[in-house]
């Protein structure tokens, strides 16, 4: 793996229709590998591998760029911040978080909190809602103006860094589905379909991208690259797990935005077996992925989502094991070059 890479993915800024950043690295990264890279008035972009097959159909892998965010909604005549939500933030755990504000420059913030000290017993045990919370830039309300609007993006400020065997931050939801894209589509020989990687906008408000570019390219079959939940941790029963970390790729059965195809995951099941991939099925009660998306463009596409499993998702602690992605960039590579034994 290339922790450079991944760290590098992690660090850009993509909020949720505010891509752009994202997307010139990306083409810049992936385009030597494309035979024709183009993007769509939305944003998506898209890598094409030509198929060598007599009638190649088209194969629409989708991950997308953007990440949980904020917009500035407010700015107090003290100069503090309001924000609006982009995404599902948790707001338990944002209190004293640093974030980044991306106005006319980029100024680094704190998530502020009333000390302890002057709370009753009865706040402290109550979690503030995030419309009550505010950030402190630690400038006077002219600077801030001077350098701020509404409707100006933010996002959470936090490296990328190796712990044991994974690797934990933030972005990884969908950054590491991006990466798995990025070395599966570097790393496949040939395929007898063509393969389109899609790296899609503003999947966490609605899957909005993934259903625009699934419309325009109309692809025969669709495979989401996104995280799943691994509630393998203390408090939380066994059977509810979803999937363990470090216990490998994860095919979806289904979530609460999707079903995946049947035959389309025997058929990921089978390629796992037969090159001896570990791995795991998956039941994701709440959340989704761009396969909902994909699986409702025009008349319908047949798609599954092979998934990352995290613990700790949608906070600054996002924690991947480095086998299971490995597993994951393995699975799709054979995906993609055999992607031909798949009919329905």
């Amino acid at each position: 793996m290339s922790f450079d890479l991944l760290r590098t993915l992690c660090a850009l800024p993509a909020p949720p229709g505010r891509e752009d950043e994202f997307r010139r690295f990306l083409i810049e990264h992936l385009s030597p590998y494309a035979d024709d890279v183009n993007t769509d008035a939305m944003g998506n972009v898209f890598f094409r591998r030509n198929g060598t097959g007599q009638n190649p159909r088209t194969i629409m892998l989708a991950a997308h760029m953007d990440e949980i965010a904020f917009l500035v909604r407010h700015i107090t005549k003290e100069g503090f911040l309001y924000v609006q939500p982009l995404g599902g933030f948790d707001p338990r755990v944002l209190h004293a978080q640093r974030v980044l504000i991306h106005g006319r420059e980029r100024i680094l913030g704190v998530f502020g909190t009333k000390p302890t000290h002057f709370t009753t017993p009865e706040e402290r045990m109550k979690v503030p809602s995030l419309e009550d919370m505010f950030i402190d830039t630690g400038r006077g309300a002219e600077e801030v103006t001077s350098l701020i609007r509404i409707g100006d993006p933010i996002t959470l400020e936090r490296e990328l860094t190796e712990l044991g065997s994974c690797y934990t931050g933030k972005t990884l939801d969908d950054r590491i589905g991006i990466y798995v894209m990025i070395e599966a589509f570097k790393r496949f020989t040939f395929s007898r379909d063509t393969i389109v990687a899609v790296a899609t906008v503003q999947e966490e408000v609605g899957v909005r991208g993934a259903s625009v570019a699934a419309f325009g390219l109309e692809p025969d079959i669709g495979i989401a690259l996104d995280i799943t939940i691994a509630a393998d941790i203390p408090g939380i029963e066994e059977r509810n797990w979803c999937v363990r970390l470090g216990e490998g790729v994860a095919i979806k059965i289904m979530d609460s935005y999707s079903i995946s195809d049947p035959q389309l995951v025997e058929f990921l099941r089978t390629l796992a077996s037969e090159h001896s991939i570990r791995y795991q099925m998956e039941i994701l009660p709440r959340g989704g992925t761009d396969a909902a998306g994909m699986q409702r463009a025009r008349s319908g596409i047949p798609v599954c989502t092979i998934s990352i499993p995290c613990r700790y998702a949608h906070s600054v602690v996002e924690t991947v094991h480095r086998n299971d992605v490995e597993r994951s960039i393995e699975l799709t590579r054979i995906f993609c070059e055999q992607s031909y034994r798949f009919t329905m």
